[in-house]
């Protein structure tokens, strides 16, 4: 006979600290940028400046300035993704990817929501590309790209976290968890793709039943790794970064026949 019974523990949805933690264990190392500085002009022609010292980063853009911590992980010998996990300014994360060589940069600002709102992810994602002080910009701005649309790729982030991300659309993926506390779960959720440069692609996601987002650069060209930052409320309701980062085993992609989607 067949059980067809359901596991209760796929009924009990687990929080964003919960699935995250231990899922940098696969992550590129850091990199210290102390002593340098960066100053990026966004497209709406505001300016946000970055001075780095070994732990810390002193910043003004946005109408504000504070001082915080900060993350950098050279993803390539000159790309650089850099996380600054906002104490200063409860419940922000700000995120840059810039090129050394080519001299662009994308900006995202990643906010938590005052409150929930039924149908919409509570924390929102604003997207900018930009360019920096250190030289003239060469090549294409990053931008929005469908390049992702119908893959089909699976996520090793740790012994204990394996993901399946099918790229649905320019607005949605779904994804199921393999391995690790979320075994079992899975959703369809408000995601946006950028293209960096040849081979790599800024993937954003929201979620809609937990207030989490995501900020993830996936290297599907040079090394097949991802690395990424979560901005969430934890189980206690508290705001919480976290660190991610692994490997990308690319399953295939489909193409579809009659219609383009959205």
């Amino acid at each position: 006979m067949t059980d067809t019974s359901i596991d209760p523990a796929l009924d009990e949805w687990r929080t964003y600290d919960e699935f995250a933690a231990g899922i940098d264990t696969y992550r590129l190392p850091n990199t210290s940028l102390d002593g340098t500085s960066l100053s990026l002009t966004l497209d709406d022609g505001s300016v946000l400046s970055l001075i780095f010292a070994s732990d810390a980063v002193s910043w003004s853009g946005f109408d504000t300035s504070g001082t915080d911590p900060y993350d950098a992980v050279a993803v390539r010998d000159d790309v650089l993704f850099v996380n600054i996990p906002l104490a200063s300014r409860e419940r922000e994360a700000i995120t840059v990817v810039y090129s050394t060589t080519t001299h662009r940069a994308s900006v995202i600002r990643s906010r938590i929501g005052a409150e929930a709102i039924e149908g919409t992810p509570q924390v929102g994602q604003e997207f900018w590309a930009a360019t920096t002080d250190a030289g003239v910009a060469t090549g294409e701005a990053p931008g929005p790209s469908r390049d992702l649309i119908g893959k089909r790729n699976v996520y090793r982030y740790s012994p204990d976290h394996l993901y399946e991300h099918v790229y649905i659309s320019s607005q949605r993926y779904a994804w199921q968890c393999l391995e690790g506390v979320q075994r079992g779960h899975g959703d369809m959720d408000l995601s946006t793709v950028w293209k960096f440069a040849d081979g790599l692609y800024l993937f954003c996601f929201r979620e809609f039943r937990i207030a989490v987002a995501s900020v993830w650069l996936h290297d599907l060209g040079y090394q097949l790794m991802t690395t990424g930052i979560f901005l969430g409320l934890n189980g206690d309701g508290d705001a919480e970064h976290s660190r991610g980062g692994g490997h990308i085993y690319p399953l295939g992609s489909v193409a579809y026949p009659d219609v383009q989607p959205l």
